[in-house]
């Protein structure tokens, strides 16, 4: 790899892209300092007699020295010493897996922080294969300021979060879901880095276009081939050398450079080859060309989760005033067609078009969700749909999630039902941690229950370690009968859907009521998948199909109801 210190037999080949700065000095803990050599580009490097375990940092000035940005591992934090890691140190007891096609993922997004860590994570896998589930996918686990975090804060995007383990303890987790059967997917992010502990602009300033706006500052100049290698070489190493099964990358819409996304994508296909890897993209733009088989798999398909959000809680402030007009008849198109928007205006972005044409795509190459960690830690206190809905209509919708051809995703907790919150969380201090907490209070002034300045004192502090205990996912008051439902629709899914979902398209979905809709897909094998729903207040007249249903919850028809037909 271009970044990062590279093993060889008589030590360490250190090397920084510091195109800022005349001059660079390695520092190796009880050791002495070493400069480090320049060539015309700003790349600086230097061997060094250490190996494995070896702690170093390059100093700038002398009153500046920063940890390398493609450190494998800190000791004491992002301020503080990198590590050298030995890449082969772990022993796989799986080096045969070769992971599972697309069409057979059923994912759980999980904070590995709030499970205790990558080992707390492991302890959990034996219950989430038994539910059904076939894969995992960890939120951030990148470097980040502090001991608890969201991930999306990282400044440091080789080395997995210190307070969480060493990078052999995540080989082990990802090890074990492998034994397990399980897929493990990584979220990562390549469009910002976090506040506390970027050094980069201090010698790479060319790594940053400040000239173009994100909500974080200067957009990554990912058009800059050392920045370009950057980034495909740590998707690379998350794949190849940890053995990850995919990657969900995070807020592309952010990069706003497509020729470097499908190139990277072109890449990690060629070094992955022999093996199923999925590359899923998190996009606002919906833009349907990036989801084609050589390139990415599929998108989290925002759409679905914010019209059924409407169905299901008659919420219609921000985001969600997108499908508040005729959401039953947008839930039809996002079910027949995968966005809804597809270059419609959208109110929320002052009327300008979102997305592209998407009808011609497979069901497959959308990831459909009821909740996840941006819709229930974006709400001011953290709440889940178990607190904002009627149970008979969360369990239709999950039926929906969990039977229909799109890929699902859940949250933690789902499965059990949890009431627990997952709130926003930091660890920073000072005038770092005052800005985040007023800043998270600002962006609820503009709601009405919010409006108050002594309502808005109310909302958790990120900093607070009460903030993320709260987030510990901790089973519900009718844990069982989630867990059942679950369990039964799993089951179903492994048997009904899943061996049918390669070549499933479909052949259309209407409103049937103001919150009803029926949609139907054409599966692989010929058969057809008929879903109807009832999620509003007043009862419709769900179809008439000679086949028996394979699942049905609620009298049909009625509010909170849904049958799942398979005509074979």
């Amino acid at each position: 790899m271009t970044w990062g210190p590279t093993l060889s037999e008589d030590g360490t080949i250190f090397r920084l892209w510091a195109p800022a700065r005349d001059a660079v000095t390695l520092e190796i803990a009880d050791g002495q300092p070493v400069a480090m050599t320049r060539d015309p580009e700003g790349w600086f490097s230097v061997k060094a007699p250490v190996g494995a375990g070896a702690r170093y940092r390059f100093r700038l000035t002398d009153d500046l020295t920063v940890p390398d940005p493609a450190s494998r591992a800190q000791s004491g934090g992002v301020h503080g010493w990198s590590m050298v890691a030995d890449p082969d140190s772990y022993a796989w007891r799986t080096p045969d897996w070769r992971g599972r096609p697309w069409e057979e993922m059923i994912i759980q997004e999980v904070h590995v922080g709030t499970l205790g860590g990558f080992a707390g994570v492991a302890d959990h896998l034996s219950a989430i294969a038994e539910l059904g589930i076939t894969a995992i996918e960890l939120m951030p686990v990148n470097a980040f300021g502090g001991t608890r975090n969201w991930g999306y804060d990282g400044v440091l995007p080789y080395a997995p979060a210190e307070s969480y383990g060493t990078p052999d303890d995540l080989k082990a987790l990802v090890d074990r879901a492998h034994e397990l059967g399980l897929a493990v997917f990584l979220d990562v992010v390549y469009n910002h880095f976090g506040p506390d502990g970027n050094y980069l602009g201090a010698y790479a300033k060319g790594f940053f276009h400040p000239e173009v706006d994100t909500p974080w500052g200067g957009a990554v100049a990912v058009d800059q081939a050392p920045v370009h290698r950057y980034f495909v070489d740590n998707a690379l190493m998350w794949l190849n050398e940890y053995k990850f099964d995919g990657l969900r990358f995070d807020a592309v819409h952010a990069i706003e450079n497509d020729d470097f996304l499908d190139a990277m994508a072109a890449e990690l296909r060629e070094k992955t080859a022999g093996r199923h890897v999925h590359l899923v993209l998190e996009n606002e733009g919906n833009d349907a060309d990036r989801l084609h088989p050589a390139a990415f798999d599929a998108q989290w398909n925002d759409d679905f989760h914010n019209v059924l959000h409407v169905l299901l809680t008659g919420e219609t402030s921000a985001y969600y005033a997108d499908f508040a007009d005729r959401p039953a008849e947008r839930l039809a198109r996002c079910l027949g067609e995968g966005f809804i928007y597809q270059g419609e205006g959208s109110p929320n972005h002052d009327g300008k078009p979102r997305g592209k044409p998407s009808a011609h795509l497979a069901p497959t190459a959308f990831v459909a969700f009821l909740q996840n960690h941006d819709q229930i830690g974006n709400r001011a206190m953290g709440e889940r749909l178990t607190l904002l809905t009627h149970r008979q209509k969360l369990r239709a919708a999950t039926a929906l999630l969990l039977l229909g051809p799109q890929i699902p995703l859940l949250f933690m907790g789902d499965a059990h039902g949890s009431e627990s919150p997952f709130l926003f969380f930091t660890d920073f201090h000072d005038e770092l941690a005052d800005a985040v907490r007023e800043g998270r209070r600002k962006e609820f002034a503009k709601f009405a229950a919010f409006a108050d300045p002594k309502a808005r004192e109310a909302i958790p502090d990120p900093n607070a370690h009460a903030t993320f205990h709260q987030s510990r996912a901790q089973p519900g008051p009718d844990a069982a009968a989630w867990q059942d439902l679950y369990r039964t629709l799993l089951k179903i899914r492994h048997e009904a859907i899943i061996p049918r979902l390669r070549g499933a398209t479909s052949i259309g979905a209407e409103a049937i009521g103001e919150g009803a809709v029926v949609a139907r897909w054409r599966m692989g094998d010929g058969a057809v998948l008929t879903i109807a729903l009832n999620l509003g207040d007043s009862a419709a007249a769900f179809p008439e199909i000679g086949a028996a249903p394979i699942f049905g919850d609620g009298d049909p028809g009625q509010p909170g109801s849904v049958t799942v037909w398979l005509e074979r």
